[in-house]
């Protein structure tokens, strides 16, 4: 319920929202991907050479390559009718949505608690 109840919050475009039980599958299986995938990147870079030569942190890389993943554009008319049939949320919502509930992309970019891409810890939604 927590990520289908985060999703209905958020607006696609104009007056439409997302429908989160419709995208419930795809929105966890993101929230849950990032998650899995970003533990197995710290894994696997364990004792790996230092990090500190560059300018953004490993973490950091990590999330700005899948942001970046998402950049998109579409006409109002194609936006509108993604929101209410297809059942994957609009792309600024495959980034802001999953990475706002993992403390790993907090700790990343040191967010206040009240920082607006870090949500509520009584409102965050854990899989897996």
């Amino acid at each position: 319920a927590c990520v289908k109840n985060q999703y209905d919050g958020y607006v696609a475009i104009d007056d439409i929202k997302i429908n989160g039980a419709l995208t419930l599958g795809e929105n966890t299986a993101d929230l849950g991907g990032l998650k899995l995938s970003h533990l197995a990147m710290m894994t696997a870079m364990a004792g790996a050479a230092d990090a500190a030569k560059y300018k953004y942190t490993p973490s950091q890389q990590f999330f700005y390559g899948y942001a970046q993943s998402w950049c998109s554009k579409y006409r109002d008319e194609h936006a509108r009718m993604r929101a209410q049939t297809d059942p994957h949320s609009p792309p600024r919502w495959r980034v802001n949505g999953p990475l706002s509930n993992l403390a790993a992309f907090k700790d990343a970019f040191q967010c206040k608690d009240d920082a607006p891409m870090v949500r509520p810890a009584a409102n965050r939604c854990e899989v897996w």
